[in-house]
């Protein structure tokens, strides 16, 4: 064989060696409250099939046999509220598939945030998933760079008034106990959140069984939905139903973004932020979510984050539709639960039964579609799982750029 051809082979099997110039793996963290843990069962997959909008996506979250894919090429290691023992710290590992939402029977926005990267990114991929469901930024996640909870000054002085206590103010004497225990949450599931990511880290063949130590990671995401604890909060935001009134929440999250990437040493690592879209597309017209969506926009733009912080809109996802169902249902509990007392059967396939008679036979296979409250986007796989592709698109084009 002359030399120029040894040359060519060599260099042709050098191309094709399987872990020649592999890339580093893919490694993108997803954080926040309860619909970052995920509430959408898998029993609502379904409501996909008929809205042209979201048939493919549903083909590409199931198997060949119909059941939920399970990735080849994505790994997930998610702590939170996961299973019967709704422990802080209980984790769940191996190849994403659904059932790592709250609990194993439902999906949050990483089902489909991982299936969108396994396409796109055609690489090995590893998200680390923390999210606890009731908790604020303003105490629970709150970034140290942030400093210490400090109650706002219309509620403080509020509270001046009331000495003896008075619609829900506690007395004098018990707000040094308050305080106290607001130090003590303060910030405890930031540092649990970076805490597990750099457990992850430190040790990921431990949820990468094929992860190569010569080939690297890369930090090359963060997702952030959470809100709904800040948003209701009336004390913290006192001035909520006005324009900036959630003005300190955009405060806490730009120090948030700050904090993470330094003490996950990614100065610029790309940020994601999940705007909250319960209410759909009227919540932009009204107070207070109108105010609470400016103030999670306002960090991405801040000139300091521009080109590596962007915001994602979830209202467009949401479904009036189903809502005007499951908001229907509530008018119909009494004489439903009036119906099954005088049968003395109160099976829920008794109450489901009497229920049913107020739908046309369309509408009742349509609530299938719902198996949760407006709150957790009624736990509708047609409103999270387009959600979480999403953010994995803004993710990809923040770590293209």
């Amino acid at each position: 064989m002359k030399p120029t051809t040894v040359l060519t082979a060599a260099i042709l099997l050098g191309f094709l060696a399987p872990n020649c110039f592999a890339q580093p793996l893919k490694v993108f963290i997803l954080a926040g409250q309860s619909n970052m843990q995920g509430h959408a069962s898998i029993t609502t997959f379904d409501s996909l099939a008929d809205d042209p909008k979201t048939a493919p996506l549903l083909a590409e979250m199931r198997g060949p046999a119909g059941q939920p894919r399970v990735c080849e090429r994505v790994w997930i290691s998610s702590v939170g509220c996961l299973g019967d023992a709704y422990s802080d710290l209980t984790e769940a590992k191996g190849q994403l598939s659904a059932g790592f939402g709250a609990p194993e029977d439902k999906i949050g926005p990483e089902f489909t945030f991982g299936l969108t990267m396994e396409k796109k990114l055609n690489e090995p991929v590893l998200i680390i998933k923390t999210a606890w469901g009731g908790r604020s930024l303003h105490t629970d996640f709150r970034p140290p760079s942030a400093g210490p909870f400090v109650l706002a000054k219309q509620t403080q002085e509020l509270w001046d008034q009331h000495p003896d206590g008075a619609h829900g103010i506690p007395k004098t004497e018990e707000r040094p106990q308050f305080y106290a225990e607001k130090a003590a949450a303060t910030g405890v599931y930031y540092r649990e959140m970076i805490t597990h990511v750099k457990k992850v880290l430190k040790d990921i063949k431990r949820v990468v069984p094929d992860y190569d130590e010569k080939q690297g990671y890369e930090l090359a995401g963060f997702v952030w939905f959470q809100g709904f604890n800040d948003y209701v909060d009336g004390g913290v935001y006192p001035e909520q139903m006005n324009p900036g009134g959630y003005d300190p929440y955009a405060d806490l999250l730009t120090h948030f973004i700050r904090d993470v990437r330094k003490d996950l040493s990614v100065p610029k690592m790309p940020f994601v932020i999940g705007v909250m879209g319960i209410d759909g597309l009227r919540g932009d017209k009204n107070a207070p979510m109108m105010h609470f969506r400016e103030a999670q926009r306002k960090p991405a733009a801040l000139d300091e984050f521009k080109g590596n912080v962007l915001a994602v809109e979830t209202a467009p996802f949401w479904d009036d539709e189903l809502e005007e169902l499951s908001t229907r249902m509530d008018t119909y509990w009494p004489a439903v639960d009036a119906k099954v007392a005088e049968e003395q059967d109160d099976s829920w396939e008794n109450k489901m039964k009497h229920m049913a008679k107020n739908y046309t036979p369309a509408e009742w296979e349509r609530l299938k579609g719902v198996s949760n409250g407006g709150y957790h986007y009624l736990g509708a796989a047609k409103i999270i799982a387009p959600i979480g592709r999403a953010f994995a698109e803004a993710n990809l084009k923040l770590f293209k750029k």
